[in-house]
């Protein structure tokens, strides 16, 4: 079985702004290419959730998102990092839907697909949904980053808090 690190994209991966779809708005967090090459080095998949409800909001459509998705793989694999998968949920709070985090849809995905074991995983997130997601897949550690979301430390059930992702070597060290 593989072990992984599922990372939330908005506000992990890049800066949180509301409903990024276009290229010329992704901002990628300061130290996320190191972090992920650095934890790619210690055999993590690294495999992206993202809930895009922009998408069934109608904000923006599957293609933008599937173009900036390539995009955006593309610089990762520009500076050494192979992004195993990208899930993402392209539904509204209001669809019923079993991948919008914090339902394990797309979590439960990966582990059919990539044989992988979450008790050797981690989640990295910056809303309590994703904090939550983490513990409702059994995940074995979760871990909140303040790069995104504003959030109350006292409603987090994650393991860690650090301020980024840029953080990452201070808590998985294996």
């Amino acid at each position: 079985m593989n072990k992984a690190i599922f990372i939330d994209r908005d506000g992990v991966i890049n800066v949180e702004k509301d409903y990024v779809y276009k290229i010329e708005d992704f901002e990628f967090i300061d130290g996320v290419f190191e972090s992920c090459r650095y934890l790619q080095e210690l055999g993590y998949k690294l495999i992206v959730i993202t809930n895009q409800s922009g998408i069934g909001r109608g904000y923006y459509t599957q293609s933008d998102f599937d173009k900036l998705t390539a995009w955006m793989i593309g610089e990762f694999a520009k500076n050494g990092v192979n992004v195993t998968h990208v899930y993402h949920c392209p539904h509204a709070p209001t669809e019923i839907c079993n991948c919008r985090k914090p339902k394990t849809g797309m979590i439960d995905m990966a582990v059919e697909e990539f044989d992988i074991d979450v008790s050797k995983s981690y989640l990295i997130g910056d809303k309590v949904s994703d904090i939550e997601c983490a513990k409702n897949a059994k995940i074995k550690t979760s871990i909140h980053v303040k790069s995104g979301h504003s959030f109350d430390e006292s409603d987090s059930n994650a393991d860690f808090i650090i301020d980024s992702i840029k953080e990452i070597k201070n808590i998985i060290k294996e």
